[in-house]
């Protein structure tokens, strides 16, 4: 269970994540990209998420690989 106070640093450093994605190196993409999908996957009800979490990365940062 997350304190508020880990919850609030998770969301800034994640926003963060989101804004560089598009500057940090493939490999590293690939690493966060990966622990991401591994991290948010709970439950059959996730299955899609490798997919969202992808075209969300590609409309914000058309140069990714993802």
């Amino acid at each position: 269970m997350q304190t508020d106070g880990e919850h609030r640093y998770a969301l800034v450093l994640g926003q963060a994540v989101i804004k560089a994605w598009g500057e940090l190196p493939t490999d590293i993409q690939h690493r966060l990209f990966e622990t991401a999908v591994l991290s948010g996957h709970h439950s059959e009800q996730d299955e899609s998420l490798r997919e969202q979490l992808a075209v969300f990365l590609h409309q914000h940062h058309p140069r990714t690989d993802r």
